[in-house]
């Protein structure tokens, strides 16, 4: 075995670790608190509707600033596909509104591209436009498509809701999981330890799934095929970090970065239209801010799409149980607790094992005793608010998934590695 192969063995095990002990972790926690909403297939099924659309706006993200162009306009683009996917989808139903949704967000890219790579915008500035423009364009047309007295209106549209879509996208259950009596919904109600744990996790994750969950979480292992192993993926990915050296090479630079950045759009337009499949119409202002949190799970999987699911899916979750049971939100706090103190216990191992002779060496030893110091602070935090806080107010419990956002991301910038011509000004011919 290669040294490359024997590295992704590796690292496949270590997910596998990682996973297996955050289950643990979770079942632990429902059996010390008594939350049995921790881990049931209700809240797994909630987060992962969820994190469906953050997922997609955050790979949208992540074709855009792999090809160099920093997409911020992710909620704006999320805004048009919500709109376009209600406006078709209650005239020809799901399928015309999963085009027009799809289209509505590529023609966003379009203009994000059109702007930067076209004209040289500043890429933020021109993103930040992107997120005006979406919900002005979108308001404008409902005033005049379900204006009092239109066809649509008389369906049920009004300025800031379409009618309800004319079909709704099948669901199906995954095959093995839901053949025969309901054998994990029997196991998830026994409150076995760790048993029913991840007999509610499989359930929720494998019935009554959404055709359009299928296809955003294929989305996640195609794109990493596509832009890791294909040859247009190393010119995609060498115009994000030297579009000046994949130019000598004979690299389209100019056609690689509008192609990214429609694609780009065209997946968070794909997040919108998931948000109307949910409620079944577009609803203004239903995006919610997905967009921006998308590209916070972007940036916390490290511009690589397993990290991106895994912030994703994190954040889902944050969501989904302050849905289910705003009391088991406290959960968080005996959560975090134990995985900083597990993460405490691996640094010690860590450093016992490692040699600190040399300056440089005693220097890193100083500054992960430091670290390691606050973690330990944030254990003996976290479980004394635990113990103590019996219920958090609303309004906590409401920004309970962008706070989670703020600490992820402050911890994932210790170990992030963007592409290195990320929101730069290319022009062609010009040397950097």
């Amino acid at each position: 075995m290669s040294v490359l192969a024997a590295r992704r063995v590796r690292k496949y095990h270590l997910t596998l670790i990682v996973v297996a002990v955050l289950i643990l972790v979770l079942a632990l926690v429902r059996v010390v608190t008594g939350k049995v909403d921790i881990t049931s297939s209700g809240t797994f099924q909630a987060a992962l509707l969820l994190a469906v659309p953050i997922g997609l706006a955050g790979l949208g993200g992540l074709w855009a600033e792999r090809a160099g162009v920093v997409n911020i306009g992710l909620e704006g683009m999320m805004v048009l596909g919500t709109w376009f996917a209600g406006w078709a989808g209650y005239q020809w139903g799901w399928p015309a509104a999963l085009v027009a949704g799809l289209a509505a967000g590529a023609i966003g890219g379009l203009l994000h591209a059109i702007a930067t790579v076209g004209f040289g915008v500043d890429h933020i500035i021109s993103g930040v436009a992107i997120n005006l423009l979406g919900p002005g364009v979108t308001r404008f047309l409902s005033e005049v498509l379900y204006a009092e007295g239109s066809r649509a209106a008389e369906a049920g549209a009004g300025i800031t809701t379409s009618p309800a879509l004319s079909s709704k996208a099948p669901q199906v259950s995954l095959p093995f999981f839901s053949s025969g009596p309901d054998l994990l919904g029997r196991l998830e109600s026994t409150h076995w330890f760790l048993v029913s744990d991840v007999a509610g996790i499989l359930r929720g994750l494998t019935h009554n799934v959404d055709v359009l969950v299928i296809l955003a979480v294929a989305l996640i292992p195609l794109s990493y095929f596509v832009l890791w192993h294909t040859a247009f993926g190393l010119r995609l990915r060498s115009a994000g970090e030297n579009p000046w050296a994949a130019e000598s090479l004979g690299v389209n630079v100019y056609l690689t970065k509008y192609v990214a950045t429609v694609i780009s759009g065209a997946l968070a337009g794909l997040g919108g239209v998931f948000l109307v499949f949910v409620t079944t119409k577009y609803v203004e202002g239903q995006t919610g801010g997905r967009g921006f949190i998308g590209l916070a799970a972007m940036i916390f999987g490290n511009w690589r799409p397993g990290g991106l699911a895994a912030g994703a899916s994190l954040f889902g979750y944050a969501d989904g149980l302050q849905l289910r049971s705003s009391a088991a939100v406290t959960s968080f706090f005996l959560f975090g607790a134990i995985l900083l103190l597990l993460y405490v216990g691996n640094r010690i191992r860590q450093l016992l094992s490692s040699s600190r002779e040399t300056t440089a060496a005693a220097l890193v030893g100083a500054r992960d005793y430091t670290v390691m110091a606050f973690a330990a602070m944030g254990v003996v935090v976290l479980l004394w608010l635990w113990m103590t806080v019996d219920r958090l107010p609303n309004e906590f419990v409401y920004i309970t998934p962008h706070v989670l956002t703020l600490l992820v991301l402050l911890v994932a910038s210790q170990h992030l590695r963007m592409p290195k011509a990320d929101g730069v000004r290319y022009r062609r011919g010009e040397q950097h």
